[in-house]
């Protein structure tokens, strides 16, 4: 397929404001000039794989048209806005029918063959359709922005490209907020600690404009129809069992209850003072994990009536827009999660105020099971490598420092195709900044997780990690609104955008590079997928 695109919008204006170092990245070949005057300008991020040509010139006007809206939620009902016009400059710059990545090289870009004969290895049937796709994202975390910031100007704005852009990355349209710490705060806090303050007096989100908001707001500059939703780890201690940021259980009496929906509440107001709109929370990260770092524990019982009795009519109330999805359910254990699903969707009052549901890790199954709600299901955390209880695995667990390797990558490519095929309209990453080490705030044991992106805080340079791309491989090319479409034969995934192009994503589980013919539209290409690794078609 052959999409022309105008200039990338220069987003180092969004950084101005920073006290920032000098740039230690290697520099990029310059990218050619877009389609308003200014020319392309050099990019810079030091890459652990192939790395796309450089950031195109802010000189000009830009082409590239806002981005929609989209509905609110989960579903959103927007897309991408119409490129603008544009006079003078180079030419339009041609996005490739071909995308390749293996261990050895990360994003070969090329051109398939069309060949007459010869059986297909995968077809592409665009008459059978499946879900609407509504697009990726990631976390926004406290430990992201504070590795960005020791980065220089320029390879801060590439991250935040290489995550957002829709031409020069990997076009995420999705970001969640922690409410209050998740495990990769810089350290345990909420928004209002002050002991049984129920009005809510104390609240503040002071410490989120130090890191979390500048975070998002660097990613708005880039992508300013981005979906953002929200999600606590734990509520303010005096609301737990056990009064600590750590486990414990909800409190389960009515001035409580009604504290938390203010809080909640409170959270979607300020954000929204600070211009950052939340369309849709979670009421509970993971409520059946009790762990070493921020986290508590809820019933089913309990949940339904928090959000049928509390959440629900305050959000009414006090006329907020912001969506209540059940979620984010993470552990099917004993069908923990499950029984939390169970007693929601039984409530008829609480599914009066619920508008979706997020699930991760390992409640897949359950996926199936909500579709008949014609509500979206959405896939809320990507697991994240590195597994401590699993010290013998392959890889084996790395105590010290996250792998970020191909084996992960390979692994990812499995979750990703699966959860899709499964049903979910939309996909988010973990973190997608860490700092090399990559641990969490474990009080026993600090995790080191995997990130698409790493920074090397010493050298103080940018990393492209080998997930990063699979991300890309089928979050740039397929547009929100996209329909995913029947593909047979092989390890492989397809959607059908709202222009009418076809997007086929392709693996090669195999020791050596394969000759594969894909039919897509009638058509017959045949290109090479590289070992352990993957193909990304666009047809038109």
């Amino acid at each position: 397929m052959n999409r022309a695109r105008g200039s990338t919008t220069a987003v180092l204006l969004a950084f101005l404001f920073m006290a920032c170092g000098p740039s230690t990245s290697a520099t990029e070949p310059e990218g050619p000039g877009g389609a308003g005057s200014g020319a392309g300008g050099p990019g810079s991020v030091a890459s652990s794989s192939t790395s796309t040509g450089g950031s195109t010139g802010s000189g000009g006007t830009d082409a590239s048209g806002s981005t929609g809206s989209g509905g609110a939620g989960g579903e959103p009902t927007g897309d991408g806005g119409a490129g603008g016009s544009s006079t003078g400059g180079g030419p339009p710059v041609v996005e490739p029918t071909l995308i390749t990545s293996g261990p050895d090289e990360y994003w070969k870009t090329g051109t398939p063959t069309e060949v007459t004969s010869g059986n297909a290895d995968v077809t592409v049937d665009d008459a059978t359709t499946h879900q609407r796709w509504d697009g990726f994202g990631g976390t926004f975390n406290e430990v992201g922005w504070n590795v960005l910031s020791m980065l220089g100007e320029a390879e801060r704005a590439r991250a935040l490209e290489l995550l957002f852009d829709k031409h020069e990355g990997a076009a995420f349209v999705y970001g969640r907020i922690p409410i209050g710490a998740s495990d990769y705060a810089m350290d345990r806090y909420t928004l209002a600690e002050t002991p049984n303050d129920t009005a809510m007096a104390s609240f503040s989100i002071d410490r989120d404009k130090e890191r979390l908001i500048p975070y998002i707001k660097a990613a708005l500059a880039v992508r300013p129809g981005l979906h953002l939703w929200a999600s606590p780890w734990t509520p303010p201690t005096w609301m737990k069992s056990n009064g600590a940021f750590d486990g414990g259980r909800m409190k389960d009496d009515a001035s409580t209850l009604q504290a938390y929906a203010l809080y909640l509440a409170k959270f979607v107001e300020a954000y929204a003072g600070e211009g950052i709109t939340i369309e849709a929370v979670h009421p509970q990260n993971e409520p059946n994990y009790e762990t070493r770092y921020p986290s508590c524990i809820w019933t089913g019982p309990l949940m339904a009536k928090f959000i049928g009795t509390y959440l629900g009519p305050t959000f009414a109330d006090r006329g907020l827009t912001a969506q209540i999805y059940l979620g984010t359910m993470s552990n099917n254990e004993s069908g923990k999660d499950g029984a939390i699903i169970s007693a929601v969707t039984g409530d008829a009052t609480a599914m009066g105020y619920v508008k979706g549901f997020g699930l991760q890790w390992n409640m897949m199954s359950s996926a199936s099971g909500l579709r008949s709600r014609n509500l979206p299901i959405v896939q809320t955390e990507h697991k994240c490598g590195n597994y401590p209880w699993n010290p013998a695995g392959s890889p084996p667990f790395d105590a010290q420092k996250a792998p970020n390797d191909h084996a992960y990558a390979e692994e990812s490519w499995g979750l990703i195709r699966d959860w899709i095929k499964a049903g979910v309209t939309s996909y988010s990453a973990w973190n997608m900044v860490l700092d090399t080490a990559g641990k969490n705030l474990d009080s026993e044991r600090p995790w080191p997780q995997n990130a698409l992106l790493t920074v090397d805080t010493a050298a103080k340079t940018l990393n492209v990690t080998p997930v990063y791309h699979v991300f890309r491989h089928v979050s740039e090319y397929v547009d929100p609104g996209a329909m995913r479409v029947a593909a047979t034969g092989g390890d492989a995934l397809a959607f059908k955008n709202p222009d009418g192009s076809i997007v086929t994503i392709l693996y090669n589980s195999g020791n050596a590079a394969k000759m594969t013919v894909l039919d897509v539209a009638g058509k017959k290409l045949q290109f090479s997928i590289p070992a352990h690794g993957w193909a990304t078609v666009n047809w038109t």
